[in-house]
């Protein structure tokens, strides 16, 4: 257990899902009290039952504001406290710029909006404990990648939210960054691949140099570290936890000599 996060009280967004469940599991681990939000409630009961007493499901639609005062009121009434919230949780559906506006406002209700409303609700309880906010970016929010427009988009406004956020809230002691992965072993790449992970693992070699796809885990233990008194110097920042991707460039970190002899 890590001793500053015993008895702390964390909401986790997205929770049902691989890597929500994962940062779920990482904070119980550490002796957190946690609250695991999310819409899947099949999923999400079998996350809290297979946990035990120190992990809670609750159901909740994060897009609408009175199921987010609910949680946070709820949270109070039963925790009596909030330490840390993680904003994970997410939808995948873009259809590109082929997207509708109603496709649009949908994305970005879920996966920008609705973090962003969490955090105002929270702010007080979370200035009470001179708590921890950790937003969930991507290497997608940094890059290009054709036929997609929603999902990136929504993750490049987090990472500025996040800068925004942190200089607003420093002053309430409240730190506030972002993880970003790459390519993570999850729900998206579970579908994608057949649920096939040396498959995800083979294509995903290329682009992550330490030559493999992430582990729910490996984005986890650097949430706990973001809240943790480890990190209790550090704000507006964005830590890619990515295997090494956003350090290469298009040319997937080789010189142009080695692509013109390749083709020799």
């Amino acid at each position: 257990m890590t001793p500053e996060l015993q008895g702390k009280v964390a909401i986790v967004t997205g929770a049902a899902a691989m890597l929500g469940s994962a940062i779920v599991r990482a904070f119980v681990q550490a002796g957190a009290q946690v609250l695991a939000v999310d819409i899947d409630v099949p999923r999400g009961e079998a996350l809290a039952a297979g946990i035990g007493a120190r992990c809670r499901f609750v159901a909740c639609d994060i897009a609408s504001d009175a199921a987010l005062d609910a949680l946070v009121a709820g949270a109070l009434g039963t925790e009596g406290r909030i330490d840390f919230l993680v904003n994970n949780a997410v939808v995948y559906g873009d259809a590109g710029l082929d997207a509708a506006r109603a496709d649009w406002l949908a994305a970005l209700n879920v996966n920008l909006v609705s973090g962003a409303m969490l955090v105002q609700k929270t702010t007080d309880a979370l200035a009470a404990q001179g708590g921890a906010i950790v937003n969930m970016g991507s290497v997608g929010g940094k890059f290009g990648a054709a036929g997609r427009a929603l999902y990136p988009a929504a993750k490049a406004a987090i990472l500025q939210l996040t800068r925004n956020q942190a200089a607003s809230l420093a002053p309430r002691r409240v730190r506030v960054n972002s993880v970003s992965p790459g390519w993570t072993w999850s729900d998206a790449l579970s579908r994608m691949t057949g649920d096939d992970r040396a498959l995800a693992d083979r294509v995903g070699a290329p682009m992550h140099p330490l030559g493999r796809v992430g582990d729910g885990d490996d984005v986890a233990q650097v949430v706990l570290f973001l809240c943790s008194d480890a990190a209790r110097f550090v704000t507006g920042a964005d830590i890619p936890v990515d295997g090494g991707f956003s350090m290469l460039g298009p040319d997937q970190g080789r010189s142009a000599r080695d692509w013109f002899e390749s083709q020799a």
